[in-house]
């Protein structure tokens, strides 16, 4: 059981999962289940490695309460320069990359309050 205040913390965090918007649409035309399981991967692979940090456990102890914020990169380049941003600034995040095709796909941050990184996500948009 969550310790008394922890749903409220967690309340304010949020985990952003950002996807290549040009991966469902031609040339790529990948499924739509196949363009969720890379969103899928990330955000899980985001949050083992990260599983010690306590925005993470107040994330995953909120249950019901979790708020995931799903972007969209135009394209590789974007997706790659916004890692390098994030690295730069110790963000912390996992970039999936498809395998055996070796592209990456998509990225996902840890759990975070919203205003800690907010200002190197504002540029993207919600994916549609």
């Amino acid at each position: 059981m969550a310790a008394p205040g922890a749903t409220a913390a967690a309340a304010a965090l949020v985990q952003y999962v950002v996807l290549r918007g040009d991966l469902g649409r031609p040339p790529r035309s990948w499924p739509l289940g196949a363009v969720v399981a890379q969103g899928c991967h990330a955000a899980l692979a985001a949050v083992h490695a990260h599983r010690g940090h306590p925005d993470t456990r107040a994330y995953l102890e909120s249950g019901g309460a979790m708020r995931t914020v799903v972007l969209e990169a135009p394209d590789e380049a974007a997706l790659t320069a916004l890692a390098e941003t994030l690295k730069q600034h110790n963000i912390d995040h996992q970039v999936w990359t498809e395998q055996p095709e070796n592209v990456a796909t998509c990225l996902a941050l840890r759990p975070y309050p919203k205003d800690q990184v907010h200002q190197h996500l504002k540029k993207f948009k919600l994916l549609k």
